[in-house]
């Protein structure tokens, strides 16, 4: 009786036979789709089942009390089950997959699917002011990995089925397809060769159908167009785009300076008691920032601002218009804070809907002091509410035509196509200004481990260095004299260059045979010259933990010389020579060929 194992086995063998490559992408675009739907499915269900248990009437009475403990609740489990079960790091989802994407070959662990699925619903069903995007993101990507892995597909392949689930995920999420493609090529830098557009759109289209299966016709964020766009409100929109870039800006920053805070504890623990603390009391006397958004998001959009701020602890006239425009503000200001204090004290979750509920609250509150100012002006706070939703999104996530796309696709048309790009634009590109990379890939630029749509730093990036060291370098000592360089390593070494280390192997220089290849033959000389005062002490070196393939490739193009010394943990390591870097740099372009 045939096993799994044989049986699989034979299933591979007459899938080379009977399908093409190509054929078997669209396949296996489809499957990752449908698994990166089920996985956004299981991701919304749980967390909305377990806000159910809150809205019992047994709770009712202690809504306030309980926004402070529920959260902390909810950030101890995650502890609990990081530190017992998962024994693992758990790293925001599109950053995770990003780096993943760019030096791991596209492999992404197989905990990745299981760990978001269980501690992002915890976080956000008891409260934290996080979103669910960023972790169907994570789970998805780690079923296209594995699913390419099981089908021994390349890590070309692997690196488009990793986009196909993204493009799932948000598609599932939003049931925005269109804009979900466009989510895969801008915030993973994909390939949007047609060959390559194929599969995004399968999956989408997958991932899409599988959550209306699921879930019905419900869509998060319900909206009907009912204000057209005029054309004289555009100076509105323009000051909306400055506003918005503004608000971008402060997010980013807040979202590193809180990061970094939490990054001075190294103990765990110490990081959900401060963070824990934090967000509860936030959350106590900023009610509306208790979980995702979706409500904030909705009841303004339905031009409900009483519902969208909710019951607070304080006793204010919500009839007075002015208070209710601070009460959004308050929302915009402190969103990033909560969210970023939530991830703080350890709990996972994303930062695409948080962006959104800053953005929704921003541009209602800026409607609506248009409208009550006093100088006749009006404004549809809906249209205002919905894009300043897209200048978030343009200018927190660098992502300005997923941002327009995506609100283009929820209002049902395209009637606001033109402020919402006006406004995109404008936030994106004053943003970019003071921002170089967005919260997602920041940290991975400035490690130099970054995908972009230049090819070129793509192959240099995803280059193993460990691949192009050489090591079978003979090592001189500065006291040693020309006699044992000649002897013992001149004529035994195929090499002609020799770096010389101390004691320490720390590296002090290099003696090139150019450099004594006049003398070899002038026996007085033999046992006067040593190797401190033959060799280079000015080279340049490749630093191992520090510099990246395109630095390396920068230093050769200055430098000039084919051999740089690699220094490792501050000792010298080995060579690297520019024809092999060459060779492995071609033999990885030939990867990144499109289908």
């Amino acid at each position: 009786m045939p096993t799994k194992y044989s049986l699989f086995k034979r299933i591979l063998i007459w899938r080379y036979k009977n399908i093409s490559e190509r054929q078997f992408i669209f396949v296996l675009s489809i499957l990752v789709g449908f698994l990166a739907g089920i996985g956004t499915v299981v991701l919304k269900n749980l967390t909305h089942y377990i806000r159910l248990l809150f809205e019992l009437s047994l709770f009712k009475n202690y809504q306030n009390s309980l926004y402070f403990i529920f959260p902390i609740i909810g950030l101890i489990l995650v502890y609990i089950i990081k530190q017992t079960w998962l024994k693992k790091h758990i790293g925001h989802g599109i950053s995770s997959t990003l780096y993943a994407i760019s030096k791991l070959g596209g492999i992404i662990p197989r905990y990745n699917i299981y760990a978001g699925l269980i501690t992002a619903p915890l976080t956000a069903g008891f409260g934290g002011s996080v979103g669910l995007q960023g972790p169907a993101v994570s789970v998805g990507s780690a079923l296209g990995s594995n699913v390419a892995r099981l089908f021994h597909m390349n890590q070309k392949t692997r690196m488009l089925l990793i986009g196909c689930a993204a493009a799932g995920a948000m598609a599932s999420m939003f049931k925005a397809p269109i804009a979900a493609i466009i989510f895969a090529v801008e915030i993973f830098s994909l390939d949007i060769a047609f060959t390559s557009l194929i599969p995004l759109l399968l999956a989408s289209v997958s991932a899409v159908v599988t959550s209306y299966f699921f879930l019905g016709t419900d869509v998060l964020l319900r909206f009907e167009l009912i204000d057209k766009f005029r054309i004289h409100d555009i100076a509105f929109y323009c000051i909306l785009g400055l506003i918005t870039a503004l608000a971008s800006v402060y997010f980013s920053k807040v979202f590193f300076a809180i990061t970094n805070f939490f990054k001075q504890f190294e103990s765990r623990a110490k990081r959900l008691l401060i963070g824990g603390l934090a967000i509860g009391t936030i959350l106590y006397f900023i009610p509306p920032l208790y979980g995702e958004g979706y409500g904030i998001m909705n009841n303004l959009l339905k031009g409900d601002h009483l519902a969208a701020i909710g019951k607070t602890p304080f006793d204010l006239d919500l009839s007075n218009i002015w208070i209710v425009i601070a009460l959004l503000l308050g929302i915009s200001i402190f969103k990033a804070i909560a969210m970023t204090t939530t991830f703080g004290a350890g709990g996972v979750g994303g930062v695409f809907i948080p962006t959104l509920v800053m953005g929704s609250a921003l541009g209602n509150a800026f409607a609506k002091v248009i409208n009550n100012i006093g100088l006749n002006f009006h404004v549809s706070e809906s249209n205002f509410t919905l894009i300043g939703m897209t200048g978030l999104m343009a200018g927190v996530l660098h992502a300005p035509l997923t941002a327009i796309f995506l609100i283009a696709e929820i209002t049902g048309g395209y009637e606001l196509f033109v402020p919402l790009m006006i406004v995109s634009a404008i936030s994106f590109t004053i943003t970019k200004y003071y921002i170089s990379h967005s919260i997602y890939t920041l940290k991975l630029a400035e490690r130099g481990e970054l995908m972009t749509h230049d090819k070129d730093k793509n192959v240099l990036m995803v280059l193993n260095i460990d691949k192009v060291i050489e090591t079978n370098f003979i090592i001189l000592k500065p006291e040693m004299k020309l006699r044992y360089i000649l002897n013992n390593a001149v004529a035994k070494s195929s090499r002609n260059h020799f770096p010389v280390v101390d004691d320490e192997n720390h590296f002090l220089g290099v003696i090139r045979l150019d450099d004594i290849r006049h003398m070899m033959f002038d026996a007085d000389l033999y046992d006067k010259v040593d190797a401190a005062s033959l060799m280079h002490t000015n080279t340049d070196i490749i630093t191992y933990e520090k510099d990246s393939m395109n630095i390396i490739m920068e230093k050769f193009k200055a430098s000039g010389v084919w051999n740089l010394p690699v220094i490792k943990n501050g000792k010298y390591y080995g060579y690297i020579s520019k024809s092999k870097l060459l060779t492995a740099y071609r033999r990885e372009l030939i990867n990144f060929t499109t289908y």
